[in-house]
C-alpha cells in the first residue's frame, strides 16, 4: 500500500506547518503557562480565521466535512511547536462527541460556540459518578485545561452529561501538574444540574477515535521537531574543531530517532485512513498508533536532551518542553502498555 497526501491534503499541511511555525513561539507558549495554559489570541486565530476547529465535522452542522487525516495533519503541526491550545478537549473530544451523540438542539446550542472558539470544552472522566435523575456527584482529578472550561462533558464511560461550568455545585481547583502547556484541574460536581446527551454510546466513542488520533498525530510532529532541532544543534555546536553531528556515536543516535519516527508515521495515518475507511483493522490500527507514537515521542524528547549537552538540561531550553508534553501524552487514554495489551487479546484472543 503506498500512501501519500492529496493536493488538498498538502495544502493544508502546509498552512498548518506555516502558521504554529510563525506563531506558536516559545515566547508566546511560556507566556500562556504562566496564566491558564491557553494563547487566546492563537486560538481565536486558529478557529475562526483558519476555520481548523471543524475540519473533521459535516458541513451541515459548520464543520469542513473532512476526516481523521486531515486532522491528523493538524494536530501533528500543532505539536511540532508544543502550542498551548486547548484542542484536546475542545476539538478532539467534546465538540465530536457532541457532533455524533449531540441532539439537534445540543448540536445547535453548542457547536457553532466550539468550532468559533468563543467556548472552551472539558472532558470529565469521573469513575465513581453517582446519577440522581440529571443531578451528577463525583470528582476528577485530572481534567485537561478544566480551569479555562466554559463547557464540561461529563461521562462515566457508558453515560454522558454535558454541564455548564458555572453550574451551582460545580467547584474547579486549578492543578500543578508537569505539562504546564496543558495544565489539569480538579472537578468536583455535587448535585449538578446536567443534559444527558442523546446518543451517549455513540458520542463517547466517537470522542474517543477522534482524541486518540490527535494524541497520537500529536506526539508525531512533537518527535519530528525533537529530532529536527537536534540536527539543526549539531551542525552548530563546534567540538574538537568541528560540528558535533559528524562523531558517528552522534549519527547513530540522530538515526535511531529517524527510524522510530518513520514508524511512528506509518503506524498514525494508518489509524487515521483506517478509520476513514471504516476498515476491519481500523481499531487494531488505533491502539497502535498511541501506544506506538506516544512512546516514540518520549524517547526522542529525552534523546533531544541528552543529545544537546549542558544546555539541554537547563528550563530555559525548549527541550523541557517537549519532555513533559511526550510524557503527558504517554499517559493520556492508556499507555502503550495497555494498549499493546489490546492489540495482543484483537490478535491472540484468549491465548493473550
Amino acid at each position: 500500500m503506498e500512501f501519500a497526501f492529496s493536493d488538498e491534503q498538502q495544502m493544508i499541511a502546509e498552512t498548518a506547518q506555516a502558521f504554529f511555525t510563525q506563531n506558536a513561539t516559545s515566547t508566546r507558549t511560556r507566556a500562556a503557562m504562566a496564566g491558564d495554559g491557553i494563547d487566546r489570541d492563537l486560538w481565536r486565530y486558529f478557529c475562526q480565521d483558519l476555520g481548523f476547529a471543524g475540519i473533521a465535522i459535516g458541513e451541515d452542522l459548520g464543520g469542513a466535512g473532512l476526516g481523521l487525516v486531515e486532522l491528523a495533519i493538524i494536530a501533528e503541526a500543532a505539536g511540532a511547536q508544543v502550542a498551548a491550545l486547548p484542542m484536546l478537549g475542545s476539538l478532539l473530544q467534546v465538540a465530536p462527541a457532541i457532533a455524533a451523540g449531540g441532539s439537534d438542539a445540543q448540536q445547535a446550542e453548542w457547536l457553532p460556540a466550539l468550532l468559533s472558539g468563543e467556548t472552551i470544552a472539558a472532558y470529565v472522566e469521573v469513575s465513581d459518578l453517582r446519577v440522581e435523575g440529571q443531578l451528577l456527584t463525583g470528582t476528577s482529578r485530572f481534567v485537561t485545561h478544566g480551569a479555562a472550561a466554559d463547557l464540561l462533558l461529563v461521562t462515566n464511560g457508558e453515560g454522558a452529561w454535558l454541564v455548564r461550568a458555572d453550574t451551582p455545585g460545580v467547584t474547579v481547583t486549578t492543578q500543578t501538574s508537569l505539562d504546564q502547556t496543558r495544565p489539569f484541574a480538579r472537578v468536583e460536581l455535587d448535585q449538578v444540574a446536567a443534559e444527558a446527551l442523546a446518543d451517549p454510546a455513540g458520542g463517547l466513542a466517537c470522542a474517543y477515535r477522534t482524541a486518540l488520533v490527535g494524541i497520537a498525530a500529536e506526539a508525531l510532529g512533537g518527535a519530528q521537531s525533537c529530532l529536527d532541532r537536534t540536527v539543526d544543534y549539531s551542525k552548530e555546536r563546534i567540538q574538537f574543531g568541528r560540528p558535533i553531528g559528524s562523531f558517528q556515536a552522534y549519527k547513530h543516535r540522530l538515526a535511531d530517532m529517524m527510524i522510530e519516527i518513520e514508524q511512528a508515521r506509518s503506524a498514525v495515518y494508518w489509524a487515521a485512513c483506517a478509520l476513514d475507511e471504516e476498515a476491519p483493522d481500523a481499531p487494531l490500527a488505533l491502539h497502535a498508533a498511541k501506544s506506538f507514537a506516544t512512546d516514540t515521542y518520549f524517547r526522542c524528547a529525552g534523546d533531544m536532551i541528552q543529545l544537546h549537552g549542558g544546555i539541554g538540561f537547563t528550563w530555559e531550553h525548549d527541550a523541557h518542553l517537549f519532555f513533559k508534553r511526550a510524557r503527558s501524552l504517554q499517559t493520556m487514554l492508556g499507555n502503550g502498555d495497555w494498549h499493546r495489551e489490546r492489540i495482543a487479546s484483537m490478535i491472540l484472543g484468549e491465548a493473550a
